[in-house]
């Protein structure tokens, strides 16, 4: 059997673990919690934590959750087989201890080649249809098939060999039979598996929602002050909107937009003008463990992303009309900080399996 606790600790997390100082992986629901809303879908009721809402899901008809595709993705997930030399999963550059995103401004992928964009988080993303920075991806099906070809990534030759790949590792027929009723290893499949699995790690109960639930005492006077700034003088509810934090839409903050190859970002997808340099809101739920920020990892903390939105972004012509000087106090800005650092809370079915199929 592959040792993928291991595997994830030593080579991905380790320094993330100990930065943290407090588990970040949680899979059960803590005793004596708030109840969350319920998410009932194909053969799976699942609890979410305190502040989702189980009405926003996203969850295709054509791949209602199972408990046995997500037991299936889970181990796919995290098994690095499915990359050109066997090193990089998915969970290489969307590690689980470290909010699902990479300590690294844009991750490595085979023969350690470098991408050009910040790997956003999972977490949530089950509330979320289109995917990646600039929504190319029309789901999480969709997404998941991406990076498995992409030469800088996972380098597969092409999706009939991560099939055979898989479809060699033995130990994968009873997990496929169970999932889809026989043993016949699809790309499809693998990517319904996969995305069943991420739909699965949600993080809410944070601080902020057990205030909001009534639990006066969850916040400090700091995070108080920043969530009332949150909503008012900072302007952050605008793009950053609802229970997860995000509009689901495409902005332009003027990142990267001074560099000699700027990144189109959304402009690649829909060939608009207007949507040059524009990419998704990403949520704020567990911000504070996703370091370093923005789509190209060029902010190295949330004070740095605060004060960034501070000064107005950056200007140039797609610049989005919600952005502009905010004239922050170097309080405010302290209180923002404490306020999105309050917005971290359990995530659940984080811990990497102990070992793999062979």
């Amino acid at each position: 059997m592959i040792d993928v606790r291991g595997r994830i600790l030593t080579r991905l997390a380790l320094a993330a673990v100990v930065a943290a100082g407090a588990a970040v992986a949680v899979d059960a629901p803590p005793a004596g919690r708030v109840r969350g809303e319920t998410l009932t879908s194909g053969s799976i009721s699942l609890e979410l934590p305190l502040g989702l809402q189980a009405g926003a899901a996203y969850v295709p008809e054509a791949n209602p959750l199972t408990a046995e595709k997500v037991e299936l993705g889970k181990l796919l997930y995290f098994d690095p087989r499915l990359s050109l030399d066997r090193t990089v999963s998915c969970a290489s550059c969307h590690n689980p201890f470290h909010g699902f995103a990479d300590p690294a401004p844009t991750s490595k992928g085979v023969g350690g080649k470098v991408g050009a964009r910040n790997s956003p988080t999972v977490i949530n993303r089950l509330f979320s249809k289109e995917q990646f920075w600039d929504g190319r991806a029309e789901d999480l099906e969709a997404q998941a098939k991406g990076p498995l070809t992409n030469p800088v990534e996972m380098a597969m030759p092409s999706h009939d060999a991560v099939v055979e790949r898989v479809a060699a590792v033995h130990g994968y027929a009873p997990y496929f039979k169970k999932a889809f009723g026989d043993e016949k290893v699809t790309i499809d499949r693998i990517a319904q598996a996969i995305a069943s699995y991420e739909r699965t790690v949600v993080a809410g109960n944070s601080p902020y929602d057990r205030y909001v639930a009534g639990d006066k005492d969850a916040l400090s006077a700091a995070a108080q002050r920043g969530s009332m700034l949150f909503d008012g003088k900072a302007n952050c509810r605008v793009c950053h909107a609802g229970f997860n934090f995000t509009d689901e839409s495409y902005h332009n903050l003027g990142v990267g937009m001074d560099a000699a190859k700027s990144d189109a970002g959304r402009e690649e997808v829909t060939k608009q003008e207007g949507d040059r340099g524009a990419f998704k809101t990403p949520t704020l739920r567990n911000v504070a463990q996703t370091a370093p920020y923005m789509h190209d990892g060029s902010e190295a903390t949330l004070r740095d992303v605060v004060e960034f939105y501070n000064r107005g972004g950056r200007p140039n012509p797609q610049l989005s009309k919600e952005i502009r000087p905010l004239g922050l106090s170097a309080r405010d800005v302290d209180d923002l900080v404490a306020f999105l650092e309050a917005l971290t809370g359990e995530v659940r079915n984080a811990t990497p399996p102990a070992s793999l199929p062979q």
